[in-house]
């Protein structure tokens, strides 16, 4: 992984900041979903994969651990230019019956706010899952929700740059 420093052009003409960026490569990727892997283990019913970020992850945290029964949760709370809703607003989630009495494992590529994947481990209670959070990157000084993920690979306080995000 490759950190960058940029100065971010701040709003109204301010003075523009410093933004600490971490770029992850396609290599980068592979070991930082391998090393969740090993700290899963498996153990899980179903993976349920927040869109957008998370679908990748979960592709390949799939393959490793070997789950093939994949759902996706497409939840939308940033906007195009990376700034948060008021809440998150779920587009697309599966059945309470694809969930309840099922260990779930949800997969998102990054923990910033905390605020999607918490609605999403309040959907999947609500479902009668039992659900297992795993994100690559958390970011602990971010956080605005009590919770905190039960399986990451890195913190940081940077902006994280996926290789998956093209354009980005």
């Amino acid at each position: 992984m490759k950190t960058e420093g940029i100065a971010a052009e701040a709003a109204g003409g301010a003075e523009a900041t410093f933004v600490e960026k971490d770029i992850v490569t396609w290599d980068d990727l592979e070991l930082l979903v391998k090393q969740l892997a090993r700290q899963l283990g498996g153990g899980h019913d179903v993976l349920l994969a927040i869109t957008r970020g998370g679908l990748v992850p979960a592709g390949m945290l799939a393959y490793l651990l070997g789950y093939r029964d994949i759902l996706v949760a497409a939840v939308a709370f940033y906007d195009d230019h990376g700034q948060p809703g008021d809440q998150p607003t779920f587009l697309q989630f599966p059945a309470d019956p694809l969930l309840r009495g099922k260990r779930v494992l949800i997969v998102d590529e990054v923990w910033d706010t905390g605020t999607t994947i918490e609605a999403v481990v309040e959907r999947v209670r609500l479902a009668g899952g039992a659900p297992t959070t795993a994100v690559l990157h958390y970011k602990p000084a971010r956080s605005k929700v009590r919770s905190v993920p039960d399986h990451h690979a890195v913190s940081t306080d940077a902006w994280v740059v996926y290789p998956f995000k093209y354009g980005r």
